[in-house]
């Protein structure tokens, strides 16, 4: 994949672009195969990092991330470490984007004429930036946010490992869409036992007595969650990996949401019950701060060539 074909640099490209069978290409051309199992069967890997004013967020961490996932699930992009990051780059540089979403995707593929043998497939990587996108909008997140817990339970890791993202989305669209017919604006799952999991995209923590709390299994590794731990730690802010339960949630002293999408989100509201005043609540606010403060600073960042 040496001679990649770029999107008209005469075409205004601010909507997105996308690199799809060794060509890029404005985001609204971009196509996949109808037989593709990443369609049919939603058989698929993928992960999303984001740009901030021109540079990468834990690019590697996103990478060594999407390297775990595709060896989970027996998938293999075709491209190695080094033309994956020059994909990416081209996509963003293309799109002249500062702030971006940027994803990457291993499908399947389609198999052999008339075979279900998932071994006949060719597997087949994709790669866009499309402006950034908010799990929460900024306006939502000074307000604090509304969190609905959901009756649905997250899909068993006996039978999706959650910490290979996947787009079996069922379960988290069901209750996403349960959160919003209650006026929430998004929604966390319970698992089997009945404990907090994750949302649509999103880690969960509970604040209680200055301590951080988050789920330990059934949920994604986040790459924002580590931003979390990080953040606490330089703080001296105790930091956990715990089983909690949604009352846990609802007695919490604060609560609130990472992810790529949208950085550290401040909760107000969980189901029926007002968190503090009905605002986001301090410790949530101030570790919410220094993320955007250490983005200022570089942290972390892989600054993009638009040249």
């Amino acid at each position: 994949m040496s001679n990649h074909e770029a999107a008209p640099e005469s075409v205004n490209n601010s909507a997105g672009v996308a690199f799809i069978d060794d060509e890029f290409v404005p985001i609204h051309l971009a196509r996949l195969p109808i037989l593709d199992w990443g369609f049919t069967r939603s058989d698929v890997t993928y992960d999303v990092v984001h740009v901030c004013d021109g540079a990468f967020f834990r690019l590697d961490d996103h990478l060594d991330r999407f390297e775990r996932s595709c060896a989970s699930l027996r998938l293999n992009p075709g491209i190695d470490r080094g033309e994956l990051k020059r994909v990416l780059v081209k996509c963003v540089s293309i799109s002249t984007l500062r702030n971006a979403y940027v994803e990457m995707v291993c499908t399947r593929g389609q198999p052999a004429p008339g075979s279900r043998d998932p071994r006949t497939c060719q597997n087949k990587f994709f790669a866009f930036a499309i402006p950034f996108v908010w799990v929460v909008s900024p306006e939502r997140q000074d307000a604090g946010a509304r969190l609905h817990i959901s009756d649905v339970p997250r899909i068993g890791a006996q039978s999706v490992d959650p910490t290979a993202k996947n787009f079996h989305w069922g379960d988290l669209t069901r209750a996403l869409m349960q959160g919003l017919d209650m006026g929430a604006d998004t929604a966390v799952l319970i698992d089997d036992a009945g404990n907090i999991t994750e949302g649509p995209g999103f880690n969960v923590f509970a604040i209680r007595n200055g301590a951080v709390s988050s789920p330990a299994a059934g949920v994604l590794e986040g790459i924002t969650r580590a931003s979390v731990r990080e953040l606490c730690e330089e703080q001296a802010i105790t930091f956990r990996l715990a089983t909690l339960t949604p009352q846990d949630l609802l007695s919490a002293d604060e609560v609130f949401l990472s992810s790529t999408a949208g950085g550290i989100m401040p909760v107000a509201y969980v189901n029926n019950r007002i968190l503090g005043n009905g605002r986001p609540g301090p410790l949530a606010t101030q570790l919410k701060q220094r993320y955007w403060q250490r983005h200022a600073e570089g942290w972390h960042a892989t600054p993009i060539d638009y040249n």
